[in-house]
């Protein structure tokens, strides 16, 4: 039975910290990419989950709307004002085909991925929260982004609403994302698999992500790895049984 998988695009696959960190720099001045530089060498950057805007359900009137929730790592850590983070979100928007400008974070990972997908027979579907910008389509932008960088024909979903109701819609054995409360959401309300793309200082790593079921990666080469070994593994007993041992997982998300 083949692993049906989720990925995320935005922070996992897609850089787009470093584009927003432009674009700001461009609006706002220098200083305020410095600011976030000094802070990162002090290793004094605030943790997303804290400072992050509301969903998009329940933000406040004239928070920064649909889909802006996912930029919320990036420009948290520049220690914008609401009205700044709105400024650099309009003008986001109006940038022709933004979504198709960004670099990968691990160079080749797409490509890896994409060989990976077609060896080990997997079913995989790229999940993102992308609102529009001019141009084509959140959905186009990101599928011919994709294959830009390596990944034939991607099934691409931009979706709103909670991604454990998504990967349970859609039976998903795996759902890899950079945010920890989706990742939360899919050990919640699905029965796959969350795996964590964590690149920041595990001392911010919310004290329930491992507690609640969620495995833990580095880098998304480090979880091809292992979902390479689960695949592999070969042995009788069911899928979600392997993924839980290679994570190191010995107790079921509701447990």
């Amino acid at each position: 039975m083949s692993l049906r998988i989720g990925f995320d695009l935005d922070g996992v696959l897609a850089d787009m910290d470093t584009v927003l960190i432009r674009h700001a720099e461009t609006l706002f001045g220098e200083p305020m990419t410095r600011r976030l530089q000094e802070r990162a060498v002090d290793g004094g950057v605030t943790p997303p989950s804290e400072t992050a805007p509301a969903p998009a359900d329940t933000a406040a009137p004239g928070g920064t709307g649909v889909g802006e929730t996912d930029i919320a790592p990036a420009v948290s850590r520049l220690a914008m004002t609401a009205r700044q983070q709105r400024k650099l979100w309009r003008h986001v928007k109006s940038i022709e085909n933004f979504w198709e400008h960004l670099e990968e974070i691990e160079p080749g990972v797409v490509a890896r991925l994409s060989a990976a997908t077609t060896e080990r027979r997997w079913e995989l579907i790229f999940l993102t929260k992308r609102p529009s910008t001019l141009g084509a389509t959140a959905q186009v932008q990101s599928q011919r982004w994709l294959e830009a960088k390596g990944f034939s024909h991607p099934s691409v979903f931009v979706v709103q609403g909670s991604r454990g109701r998504i990967a349970g819609a859609l039976a998903l054995d795996i759902v890899v994302d950079d945010r920890p409360e989706n990742c939360l959401d899919v050990v919640v309300d699905s029965k796959a698999r969350a795996i964590l793309v964590w690149r920041d200082d595990e001392q911010q790593l919310p004290a329930t992500a491992r507690r609640l079921g969620i495995g833990v990666v580095k880098s998304v080469g480090e979880c091809l790895d292992i979902l390479t070994e689960v695949d592999a593994a070969g042995q009788p007993n069911g899928i979600m049984d392997r993924v839980k041992r290679f994570l190191g997982l010995n107790k079921s998300a509701s447990a």
